[in-house]
């Protein structure tokens, strides 16, 4: 499932997609993987979405090779028609990807980002993020970084979240806003440790997993 168009307020433009929530979140998250991704490298975007990030950060981290990927065939048309209209060599056509796949069509990357996935997916989508991120990324300390909604132990939960949570289950059982202790433990199940947590506006967070 495409998570930004399936959540989000969007809107439509021949093949593209509009998420206006990229625009409200995108320097935040930028200046995340300033921060965190490598110099130079592959980086894999799991669920892309509409591909508006995908454009944004391979236009400012031009050092970086993005790679979009998502499940949906309508966000894929999206990324392409944006991708066509990109005069940057730094950004590959999307690739259709399952996160709950057994196998990725892609095989090797330096670093991984996946935006607004974990809590509108079932918990088998992110088992499957850090299982496909061990075999994809074999480099230690190559990061994935992941953005969204987080519950936390011993953590007030912002109300909007508590009621963000609420919508999502009643939409679909399998979704929700996830916790941080259960990200951590599927992490380390696939030779993963937290290194960082950033707070972000509108309540949600970043979080930096590298490999072991």
């Amino acid at each position: 499932m495409s998570n930004k168009a399936s959540m989000d307020d969007v809107s439509e433009q021949g093949a593209k997609q509009h998420a206006p929530a990229t625009l409200r979140n995108r320097d935040a998250i930028l200046g995340v993987l300033r921060q965190e991704l490598p110099e130079w490298g592959v980086v894999l975007e799991i669920a892309s979405g509409s591909g508006e990030h995908a454009i944004y950060f391979a236009e400012n981290m031009s050092a970086l090779t993005w790679q979009p990927s998502d499940p949906d065939p309508g966000a894929l048309a999206s990324i392409k028609a944006y991708g066509a209209e990109y005069p940057g060599v730094n950004l590959r056509e999307p690739v259709r990807l399952d996160a709950c796949a057994a196998t990725w069509p892609i095989k090797r990357a330096d670093a991984m980002v996946c935006i607004n996935m974990a809590h509108i997916s079932p918990w088998a989508s992110t088992e499957g993020l850090f299982d496909g991120a061990a075999r994809t990324m074999d480099a230690p300390d190559a990061p994935l970084i992941l953005y969204g909604p987080y519950f936390e132990n011993n953590v007030q939960a912002a109300p909007s979240n508590l009621q963000f949570d609420v919508s999502l289950k009643s939409r679909n059982p399998d979704w929700g806003i996830r916790r941080i202790e259960d990200m951590d433990k599927v992490a380390e199940q696939n030779g993963f440790i937290r290194t960082a947590r950033f707070e972000m506006p509108a309540n949600n967070l970043s979080l930096v997993y590298r490999r072991q």
